[in-house]
């Protein structure tokens, strides 16, 4: 169980992370990557994010891959109606996507169990320091370490 803040009402809402099926986010609809064609690739797995007990509209996804015993994020994404600060309905769920790739990281077994490996956008770069402890590693590779995937477990989590 995981919580995201409803803004118009000001209240947290229970959500859940589940792995996805079906039908998929589309381009067309104002995400930025092609879901139906990311949801088909080999050894990996993909969850969404979606309100609980309730088939509405996901709120996010992402998508994870182990490679030499490291959890990768390889995609994350926000529903674009929880993007800008003017008509954003939910906040906290990259916090809680990004919390649960950070427990499940823990689940691998390996030198890099707790650690979560990922690409960042540049202009992305300096916010994922700020905001969930990352750490660059090279250009623009990044890693949340096992002490701060636990500090964001706690805080997205519980």
């Amino acid at each position: 169980m995981v919580y995201i803040y409803e803004l118009g009402k000001n209240k947290l809402i229970e959500a859940e992370i589940v792995i996805a099926s079906g039908k998929m986010p589309l381009k067309k609809d104002g995400w930025n990557f092609n879901w139906n064609e990311l949801i088909k690739e080999k050894n990996t797995k993909t969850y969404i994010l979606k309100l609980k007990d309730s088939t509405q509209i996901t709120q996010g996804i992402i998508q994870l891959r182990i490679e030499n015993d490291m959890l990768i994020m390889d995609v994350v994404e926000i529903a674009p109606h929880n993007l800008g600060s003017s008509n954003k309905k939910f906040d906290l769920v990259a916090g809680c996507l990004i919390a649960f790739a950070c427990r499940e990281s823990f689940k691998i077994e390996g030198n890099y169990r707790g650690f979560l490996t990922f690409t960042s956008k540049t202009n992305l770069i300096e916010w994922y320091k700020k905001k969930y402890g990352a750490t660059q590693a090279l250009g623009q590779r990044m890693f949340i370490d096992d002490i701060n995937g636990l500090k964001l477990i706690e805080k997205y989590l519980g």
